[in-house]
């Protein structure tokens, strides 16, 4: 068992996120050396995009669990029900299992604080670029992947430690960035007002960039599956179908099929739906210590691989044993073909984060693909009413997942809505990919937890019994509008911002 623990010395220097400016991405020269040329401008823009990936020093030290991919993917989805916790540990990424969040929890502190570093440096490349007499398209292209890394930034920080739009619009939201004068003392916006800058900043990066790079860099097609995205959030459902339409006709992208939908994520840069994805090389593949992969999948050596697909999930899997869906949830079983256990807990390893180039700690994760367009405009559709056209949406994605003997043709099951239907097939679709759990609450539903797992603090397996009282136990059932659906606003932001409130 893992038992890293990160001491907080509150007494340190605190970070200000307003100027962001004293880490250095791995291959980036710093903002203060930008020039006019195309060359910085380009190297400074690739420091940005290495954010995402590279292990960054914060507090004064870098830790090997601290990057923004790893923290967004557990911040999302270990507070999900997709996923169960095998084992305590002291890691901050339990704090999502159990709800049980803090100010001073360094997982969520450094997530805040290299998202504003990203959000900084992009707001300098913009600021440069648009000095520049005359800008040919290859520069315009540059400042349209400013805008859309900003929105993209700006976006995942309301989702986290902000309520969703659709529980209170006014609510407040996170601190918005859009110029890197901003003074370091300032409010946090309300939702609201985040999203119509994120949506204004993605409807600009879409204007802009004319130049196809590459799915490891923005693009029009990943401002329009943002905007698809944002916009499903607000439930504006036009919107949400125009701009999931306009990346489905873009003519760039298809759906994998049963046959190579297996292969997807082991090979996001080459895939036929992926739309923009972070890029990591062999160089990048940080193995057993600091991997997305190392708490989900081990292959005895690889990884901790203390963290499981969820009997919630595979039971909402179950019918359809032939959907290749299931590739990515491994079961790990002895030599006689028995299901191994830890604590209790079947193991079942999580495979999305695995095998580029072989490796089992190595991927590309994706953060737009075209299967989501295609769940987004069945979503907006099952609340517009058009229940057939939803259905029809969802079947396109089952069709190619190996379900062509059980799709909707559509119709309802009995007992179902359509919203029903499109959130399961969310649920199976986007599984391990950072969307569970706004997906639940953002639809003012209920998150039932109701298995065995360290969610449940204090307790062990012997302890109970879920056919009695399920939601008398401690976060088995999480309310749609329970205050710990989101994360407080790290200490950092707080003691050095005094403008800015702390969540209740």
């Amino acid at each position: 068992m893992r038992t890293k623990f990160f001491f907080i010395i509150l007494i340190l220097p605190l970070l200000i996120t307003g100027c962001l400016k004293d880490v250095n991405p791995s291959d980036a020269i710093t903002t203060g050396t930008l020039t006019n040329s195309k060359d910085g401008l380009q190297k400074a823009l690739n420091g940005a995009y290495a954010l995402f990936k590279d292990h960054v020093a914060f507090n004064g030290t870098v830790d090997g669990n601290n990057m923004y991919l790893r923290q967004y993917f557990q911040l999302s989805d270990f507070a999900g029900d997709d996923i169960v916790c095998a084992q305590t540990t002291t890691d901050p990424l339990y704090y999502s299992f159990s709800l049980d969040h803090t100010a001073t929890q360094t997982n969520s502190r450094y997530f805040w604080y290299i998202s504003y570093k990203i959000i900084n440096d992009v707001n300098t490349v913009i600021e440069s670029a648009e000095k520049m007499p005359n800008p040919d398209e290859s520069i315009k292209q540059l400042i349209g992947e400013c805008y859309f890394l900003r929105a993209f930034c700006h976006f995942n920080l309301v989702r986290l430690f902000a309520r969703p739009y659709t529980q209170d619009p006014n609510a407040n939201g996170i601190i918005l960035r859009t110029s890197s004068s901003d003074p370091a003392q300032k409010a946090r916006s309300s939702v609201k007002e985040v999203y119509a800058s994120v949506i204004s900043d993605a409807l600009k990066g879409a204007e802009l960039m004319n130049q196809a790079r590459g799915v490891q860099f923005a693009s029009k097609e990943a401002s329009w599956a943002l905007l698809s995205r944002a916009y499903l959030y607000k439930e504006v459902n036009d919107s949400t179908g125009y701009y999931a339409d306009k990346v489905i006709n873009s003519g760039r992208f298809t759906l994998e099929t049963a046959s190579s939908f297996p292969t997807l994520f082991a090979n996001a840069l080459a895939g036929k739906e992926t739309i923009f994805c972070v890029a990591f090389s062999a160089a990048d593949d940080y193995g057993k210590a600091g991997s997305i992969a190392s708490m989900l999948y081990s292959d005895g050596n690889s990884g901790w691989g203390e963290e499981y697909a969820s009997q919630s999930l595979r039971d909402t899997m179950s019918a359809n044993k032939e959907d290749v869906r299931w590739s990515y949830i491994v079961p790990l079983k002895d030599g006689d073909g028995n299901m191994q256990k830890k604590n209790g807990i079947e193991i079942y390893y999580i495979s999305k984060f695995s095998f580029q180039g072989g490796s089992p700690t190595l991927s590309s994760p994706i953060m737009f693909r075209l299967a989501e367009m295609y769940l987004n405009k069945a979503e907006a559709l099952a609340k517009a009413g058009n229940t057939a056209d939803a259905l029809d949406n969802v079947d396109m994605i089952r069709k190619n997942r190996g379900l062509q003997n059980a799709l909707y043709n559509k119709k309802l099951p009995v007992g179902k809505t359509a919203l029903d239907i499109v959130l399961k097939e969310r649920r199976i679709e986007l599984a391990f990919e950072g969307h569970r759990n706004f997906d639940v609450y953002r639809n003012k539903r209920d998150l039932n937890r109701t298995y065995w797992g360290y969610h449940l603090p204090g307790l062990k397996e012997s302890d109970i019994d879920l056919s009695v009282n399920p939601g008398n136990y401690p976060n088995m059932i999480v309310k749609w509008n329970a205050p710990r659906i989101i994360y407080y606003i790290p200490i950092d932001e707080v003691q050095t911002n005094t403008l800015c409130t702390q969540n209740p």
